[in-house]
């Protein structure tokens, strides 16, 4: 079971919905990776509005549907291993934001195989 506590680093990763990665959507293979290079947890947060460089709005507001959503990636590692990670990113977002972050876990622990939570 793996334990994080303390000092941390958040990355984050702002890219669209629709990007991929040898045509698998892109969010999927930064986790894949993520999760090969070991690093404590991945999570993606699709958002419902919002815009970047291109300055164009993507919405799921019904009048004016888009099918490319603004996606987040957050990992939190420590420091050494989620920078450890970065090239990984230089490989594969080629648009985007990826950001870095100081946080403090204070609570990070894994549910053991084969329990579910109630």
């Amino acid at each position: 079971m793996t334990r994080l506590t303390g000092s941390a680093l958040r990355l984050t990763i702002f890219i669209g919905e629709n990007d991929t990665w040898h045509r698998k959507p892109l969010y999927s293979q930064i986790v894949h990776r993520a999760r090969e290079a070991g690093l404590a947890g991945a999570s993606v947060f699709r958002g419902v509005e919002g815009f970047g460089a291109s300055s164009l709005i993507h919405t799921s507001r019904l009048l004016s549907l888009s099918e490319d959503l603004p996606v987040a990636v957050v990992i939190v590692d420590t420091e050494e291993r989620v920078r450890a990670f970065l090239p990984e990113l230089d490989e594969l977002v080629g648009e985007g934001l990826v950001m870095l972050d100081d946080c403090e876990v204070i609570r990070y622990v894994g549910r053991e195989e084969g329990k579910k939570s109630s």
